[in-house]
């Protein structure tokens, strides 16, 4: 196994499991679940996505997100796992309490529950999902959330959500922490004054550690608002990592550099993220496969000499 993140100056590092990238058997998830956890990632982490389509390109569509976790859960033993991020629009918001505190059960409380408002429009018409007032919704269905998880008997009466008495039962013996993925002005509003930590994918920050201090110093500055302390928020940055050197299998919405060299290089790379206020990297990795997870074990490594 790798070294702990304390011995790694207190950067934890995680991975994401292939989303579209091709198809992957729930074979080669197991596979590359278990291989993280054996050469010493901290976290795994799946997409929540319905169905992607773009010009040129054939419709791709992943496996459910939450049926893929609650297997990881239940055959894995050390990593924590969770959606990056669970796109609230998705289920109505009890529902979604309740898978969540499935997985905590089943995982032995090793959730992180990741939430945001979504953003692809084509998976949101496809399946009739309602794609106008995000945020709003968002704030609704997030209330619900975490009051059901706090172990609260929730009535509500919103615009858009509605619950009557609702109590989750049965309770984990802990809450999932609660993880916000967005930069969003509203919807960020809306979660730090709860969320235990905050997540930024790569594109949105440049994939530099530049990038990614200016992002953190403007959720610090809404933390602060909200009356907590900025240490009270986790701070996690997917990475985009590309070890044929080009990445081209991971379509994005900029043109960003991706992380590459050896895995001492891409260790300094991480060593400067964390340097620049980053708590955890979530590696997005180009091509993503169990090889690709075990060669990047030399990463986490060389990441804690």
């Amino acid at each position: 196994m790798g070294p702990d993140p304390a011995a790694r100056g207190g950067l934890r590092i995680g991975v994401q499991l292939p989303e579209v990238e091709r198809h992957v058997t729930w074979a080669e998830y197991l596979a590359m679940a278990r291989a993280a956890e054996e050469v010493g990632f901290d976290s795994v982490w799946v997409g929540d996505h319905l169905l992607y389509r773009a010009d040129g390109r054939e419709a791709r569509g992943p496996w459910d997100a939450w049926s893929v976790l609650a297997a990881i859960a239940g055959t894995t033993e050390r990593v924590r796992l969770g959606p990056l991020v669970a796109c609230t629009a998705f289920a109505a918001p009890g529902l979604l309490a309740r898978k969540a505190a499935a997985v905590q059960e089943i995982s032995g409380g090793r959730l992180v529950l990741g939430l945001g408002a979504g953003w692809n429009e084509t998976e949101f018409r496809a399946f009739g999902v309602p794609f106008d007032h995000r945020a709003s919704r968002f704030a609704e269905s997030f209330e619900i959330i975490r009051r059901l998880l706090a172990g609260e008997r929730v009535t509500y009466q919103g615009r858009f959500e509605r619950v009557r008495d609702a109590v989750l039962l049965p309770m984990p013996p802990t809450r999932p922490p609660l993880m916000i993925g967005s930069t969003g002005e509203r919807v960020l509003r809306t979660a730090l004054p709860h969320a235990d930590a905050w997540n930024i994918w790569y594109d949105l920050y440049g994939n530099t550690p530049e990038g990614f201090a200016a992002e953190s110093a403007r959720i610090t500055g809404l933390v602060r608002e909200a009356g907590r302390r900025p240490s009270d928020v986790v701070r996690s940055a997917t990475v985009f990592v590309a070890l044929d050197g080009r990445g081209h299998d991971r379509p994005h919405t900029r043109d960003v550099r991706p992380v590459t060299g050896s895995p001492r290089a891409i260790a300094d790379d991480l060593a400067e993220l964390a340097a620049a206020g980053a708590d955890e990297a979530i590696l997005v990795v180009s091509p993503i496969s169990e090889h690709a997870i075990r060669t990047l074990g030399d990463v986490v490594a060389a990441i804690g000499r």
